[in-house]
């Protein structure tokens, strides 16, 4: 009886998240893998070259084999990046920052690994939302990340209070992100729509020099000037008491 062939692992390779030097922020790990993988399934192709040779400039480039998987990416086009996997090959996958699978297109090749049997290694890197977590001071034992609110002026500041009241029913901290050059004005509507007493922290430029952590009070941050603009930024709130 032939024996199946052994699938290979998917690593999830976090990278920086934003131009520094990745061996601030990034472990060992990293690099030895990417020694060994050369099948990537990556979010913007440019931006993973990049960031590989940074890793391993001696890592020759045509060596490396790499599938976009972004917001335009057919449904049809999954199976076909798995099937290496399938065939004993390893795969890495890469998200545009941070961590692959979170807030990210990748979390559906993970989804099709597990439903293939195909081991997933998940390696240490940084994102921006735990780090965002940690530094915000609110609560860490129960919190929700909820990514986007709607654009609409209307239908967001009706979801501002909402979460706002579940933040205070349920005593859980509510986190959100922001295309970042609509920073400055999601930060408006939030001033607008939350309670004076609701502490808001914002997050931004994580780990990079320029990293700016800040929690206050809504009516504290009324007084403050900050700019947002094409920062990337992590908006979290708790309603207390």
């Amino acid at each position: 009886m032939n024996k199946s062939p052994t699938t290979g692992k998917l690593y999830l390779i976090p990278i920086t998240l934003g131009d520094c030097n990745p061996t601030d922020v990034l472990p060992q790990t990293i690099r030895r893998t990417i020694e060994f993988v050369d099948f990537y399934i990556v979010e913007n192709e440019k931006t993973a070259r990049k960031f590989i040779k940074s890793i391993l400039p001696e890592k020759v480039q045509s060596s490396l084999n790499l599938n976009t998987l972004n917001k335009h990416t057919e449904k049809e086009e999954f199976k076909t990046m798995i099937r290496p996997l399938l065939q004993g090959v390893n795969v890495g996958l890469m998200s545009e920052a941070g961590c692959p699978g979170v807030a990210d297109p990748g979390a559906v090749i993970v989804k099709l690994a597990h439903e293939n049997g195909i081991q997933v290694v998940p390696l240490v890197g940084p994102s921006s939302i735990l780090l965002a977590m940690m530094a915000s001071g609110m609560n860490g034992q129960s919190f929700a990340f909820n990514g986007y609110l709607p654009i609409d002026k209307t239908e967001k500041k009706v979801a501002i209070k909402n979460y706002e009241k579940l933040s205070f029913d349920k005593n859980q901290t509510q986190i959100f992100i922001e295309t970042p050059f609509r920073n400055n004005k999601f930060l408006e509507d939030l001033l607008n729509s939350l309670q004076l007493n609701t502490s808001l922290c914002i997050a931004c430029d994580l780990t990079l020099p320029t990293e700016y952590i800040k929690t206050l009070r809504v009516s504290d941050w009324k007084k403050t000037k900050i700019d947002l603009h094409n920062r990337p930024a992590i908006f979290i709130f708790h309603k207390t008491l």
